[in-house]
């Protein structure tokens, strides 16, 4: 058996936060513009929080990452 990847393992969360920060953008979008029932400061959230998740976090995990120098 061969030993796990951490940077293959990296790499996959980082893509897994990022479709979710997608999901979440989307399903923001749908609710401000009332193609689902949820409120709209729900969606509003939801996009907020979802535009961060894509394009924030996957920097923060990575420096996180090299800091702690795995």
């Amino acid at each position: 058996m061969t030993a796990r990847d951490p940077a293959r393992s990296r790499f996959i969360a980082i893509q897994a936060i990022r479709w979710s920060g997608l999901a979440l953008v989307l399903i923001g979008l749908l609710a401000i513009y009332r193609r689902i029932d949820v409120p709209i400061e729900a969606g509003y959230v939801l996009f907020v929080v979802g535009v961060l998740d894509a394009l924030i976090m996957p920097t923060v995990l990575t420096k996180l990452w090299k800091s702690r120098g795995q």
